[in-house]
């Protein structure tokens, strides 16, 4: 990134992190309230020093991932009591919550319905407007849909 080699071991990782957000196949939200899981990466970066810097911060990040109007009355709930698509979603606004540059989704829609993985690729379009966006995914269909570059691998090659 930037000229960076990220495989260098004098990398500061925790750098690294607040530049690159990850969301993984299956939804993994934190043991902790959806407060708690959004306001967690800001508050470890320095981020969001008063409360009510935090609350902004969780508000715009739940916001832009979609979920805002779903969770407003209820961020004290724990992030695993939402159905698979919220919680995917939860996970998306607690990567943007730390602003990074570049966001790595592993499978985003894998596991989840047809109707959550619409508001998943929806959310993709709109997010793709403001971050750089790396998706792997074995549905072609989802590439096409979501896509502006698309790579695939070959057996020993890369196109």
């Amino acid at each position: 990134m930037d000229g960076i080699n990220i495989n260098d071991k004098d990398l500061d990782v925790v750098s690294l992190r607040e530049r690159v957000g990850m969301v993984f196949q299956k939804p993994n939200p934190f043991p902790k309230s959806i407060y708690d899981n959004i306001s967690y990466g800001p508050k470890i970066h320095g981020k969001g020093e008063t409360k009510s810097e935090l609350d902004q911060i969780v508000e715009n990040s739940l916001k832009k991932s979609a979920l805002w109007e779903e969770v407003k009355d209820r961020l004290d709930e724990p992030g695993t009591s939402l159905s698979g698509g919220q919680q995917q979603r939860l996970c998306i606004a607690r990567a943007i919550s730390v602003n990074p540059e570049v966001i790595l989704m592993d499978e985003p829609c894998s596991a989840l319905d047809p109707i959550a993985t619409a508001k998943i690729e929806e959310l993709i379009d709109e997010l793709k407007k403001t971050y750089t966006i790396v998706i792997v995914t074995h549905s072609m269909a989802q590439a096409v849909r979501v896509s502006q570059k698309t790579g695939f691998f070959l057996p020993r090659k890369v196109n």
